[in-house]
């Protein structure tokens, strides 16, 4: 987006229409003006930043309740998009949510080398390994 304003200042050549429309840009995105934070943001995000220094295994919970034994009435999502605004992350262990359980056995996947180049070539595969016993047997 911002490559694309970059080339419609740069031409001179033809109106902002024209310009704008060779390039699929909408105008309005052309004279678009992003705001910055408000002051109140900006205080907030250094009053968070201190707390995160002295005590940086708050969360996003924490922090706002510090915020408000502070006197400043926030919410957790004002907290948290702040937080995620300044690239703050809690130090303590994540949920491991993908790790597989004991006694738990991964299959390989037979037909990752394979070529398949007609149709109903292949309809599903088994999961017979060479280590595994014969189910047929």
């Amino acid at each position: 987006m911002a490559q694309q304003r970059a080339l419609v200042q740069a031409s001179e050549a033809g109106s902002v229409q024209a310009r704008c429309q060779a390039l699929g840009l909408a105008r309005s995105s052309y004279y678009y003006q992003p705001r910055g934070e408000t002051d109140l943001n900006l205080t907030l995000m250094r009053l968070l930043d201190e707390e995160f220094t002295r005590h940086n295994f708050k969360g996003v919970l924490g922090l706002r309740d510090h915020l408000r034994l502070l006197g400043h009435q926030v919410n957790e999502k004002r907290v948290r998009r702040l937080v995620r605004l300044m690239g703050q992350e809690p130090v303590y262990p994540k949920p491991r949510l993908s790790v597989p359980g004991q006694g738990v056995t991964r299959y390989p996947y037979l037909l990752r080398e394979r070529v398949l180049s007609a149709p109903n070539e292949v309809w599903s595969s088994l999961k017979i390994l060479p280590s595994a016993p014969n189910p047929f047997a």
